[in-house]
């Protein structure tokens, strides 16, 4: 629970003040804020071998600390083999306590263990939001590299309240994401 207090504090008591400072908010509310963090994994190999879905949910349940839900396919698409309900997907929407606690791991223990890492790139989306794509499930230390039967990416989404770009970009790089230097 400690770890979790501290970047909620560190957003009130030092993010807040900076950000009112740097776009010259004339209220706290007006501050953009952290709404939630969704992880998202495609799974489209999974109409081969149902298995992968299985294993899909347990990884992000064991990452994030949340119950991890399948997607399923909304229409049948012969080409793929698709049939239409069929499991192609895992995702997890954090909010709040475990938000801020899976951000803080994010940070500080997975991100550093990418190979070769010089920072993230800083494309939002035109409303604030940013969406991190990861490209192998093992720099997180709750997932077993033995146990692990193929590598899986996944999306990072960041949702906040921020109505432009800059403002979600200022947010971020104040929770301490390491954006590349351009």
């Amino acid at each position: 629970m400690m770890v979790t207090d501290s970047l909620k504090q560190d957003y009130k008591e030092r993010i807040v003040p900076a950000l009112m400072k740097q776009f010259g908010y004339s209220s706290v509310m007006e501050c953009p804020r952290l709404e939630k963090i969704v992880l998202n994994q495609g799974l489209g190999i999974a109409v081969a071998d149902k298995k992968i879905v299985d294993t899909a949910v347990e990884e992000m349940t064991a990452i994030t600390g949340q119950k991890a839900v399948q997607t399923l396919s909304k229409k049948d698409i012969s080409n793929f083999k698709l049939r239409k309900k069929m499991p192609i997907g895992v995702r997890v929407t954090l909010r709040d306590k475990k938000m801020y606690e899976f951000l803080e791991r994010l940070i500080r223990v997975a991100l550093p263990r990418i190979r070769d890492f010089k920072g993230i790139e800083s494309k939002f989306d035109g409303r604030g939001n940013y969406t991190l794509g990861i490209t192998e499930q093992i720099i997180f230390p709750e997932i077993n590299i033995d146990s692990i039967q193929k590598l899986l990416g996944m999306n990072i989404t960041f949702v906040t309240s921020a109505k432009t770009d800059e403002e979600g970009f200022a947010l971020l790089k104040e929770f301490g994401l390491p954006f590349k230097k351009n």
